[in-house]
């Protein structure tokens, strides 16, 4: 009985690997900072999105299956992950015109 919950206990340890770090985003000017991100593959993370801006922002982004509204001067997170190896678009919803980037999962 004791080897059955190690072992399932050690199942489930490997399976929600979470990365050690935070992945940072801004919004500043309507735009992403850094407009390119990298990610780690195959792994759970946290993304944080600080608005830096007087207005508020939405983080939306079909490839990830994300949307998440960001008031102005506040941070977010958002859980993601794991990914397969590629790249993710992301807009702002608000100004899709200027804020975009792409997360890029290695």
């Amino acid at each position: 009985m004791r080897f059955l919950l190690a072992s399932c206990a050690a199942l489930l340890a490997a399976g929600s690997a979470l990365a050690d770090d935070a992945v940072h985003l801004s919004i500043r000017d309507h735009k992403y900072e850094p407009a390119r991100i990298e990610v780690p593959a195959g792994v759970k993370f946290k993304l944080l999105v600080k608005n830096e801006d007087p207005t508020p922002e939405e983080f939306e982004s079909f490839d990830l299956k994300r949307e998440k509204v960001v008031p102005p001067g506040q941070e977010i997170a958002v859980f993601l992950g794991p990914l397969d190896a590629g790249e993710y678009k992301f807009v702002g919803d608000f100004h899709q015109d200027t804020a975009q980037g792409v997360m890029v999962a290695k």
